[in-house]
């Protein structure tokens, strides 16, 4: 799952980065709330975590404007405000759970995971990506094309993933350090080249259409000729 941290202490983003990533969550982090609305805004995630007390825009701001916009992506709030009154006006301000500072890392994530079953059971949330004859299950793990079962490993299938939200997209190797290998540098190797090779080979091979392109001096496009 994608979630979107926004959180400006550096330790308490650290310990949450890692965890959730270790957990297998693709994370982004903003470390002020300006930067954290435009992500919100702006990216698709599953859930978002967002410190109530934020440099640049409060952290009940970012959900009361994300709401009135209409997205209802789930929301737990991180606070060290902790009373009564400081919860129930976090969840009636379009919170959906809130948890105070210090936390256990392991009910946090027994929070999120709640989160996303209740927004799958509530509502028709995307749990299975399709391009062409190429599917994806999300829940279950698997890919698959034509009917065939194909074994891709766990960065393949985030990298696959990502490929498959930006269809008919050029994404480049920024975008793929990035948003797939957590990189916010270039690491001077080939890693990319390498797992899109892999992942060519897997998807493509055997198959009479080919779905994964090189852009030449751009990036790589997953391409729906169907």
């Amino acid at each position: 799952m994608r979630v979107l941290v926004i959180e400006d202490d550096h330790d308490v983003a650290s310990y949450l980065n890692k965890g959730l990533r270790e957990s297998d969550y693709v994370v982004d982090h903003a470390e002020d709330g300006k930067e954290g609305m435009m992500l919100a805004a702006s990216e698709g995630y599953d859930v978002m975590i967002v410190d109530r007390m934020l440099p640049g825009m409060d952290g009940l701001n970012i959900i009361k404007t994300i709401r009135a916009t209409g997205n209802q992506t789930p929301v737990l709030i991180l606070s060290a405000l902790g009373d009564v009154d400081a919860r129930v006006e976090g969840l009636r301000g379009g919170g959906d759970d809130y948890l105070t500072k210090p936390f256990s890392f392991t009910e946090l994530l027994a929070r999120l995971d709640a989160l996303a079953r209740r927004t799958r059971s509530g509502s028709d949330a995307e749990t299975v990506l399709k391009v062409a004859d190429l599917e994806m299950d999300l829940l279950a793990r698997t890919v698959k094309r034509n009917g065939v079962t194909i074994d891709v490993q766990p960065r393949e299938f985030r990298l696959l993933e990502y490929l498959m939200r930006h269809v008919d997209q050029v994404v480049t190797r920024t975008m793929l350090l990035e948003k797939v290998w957590d990189y916010h540098f270039d690491p001077q190797t080939n890693v990319i080249d390498v797992h899109i090779s892999r992942l060519r080979s897997k998807i493509d091979k055997g198959f009479e259409k080919p779905l994964l392109h090189t852009i030449r001096g751009a990036g790589y496009m997953l391409r729906d000729d169907s």
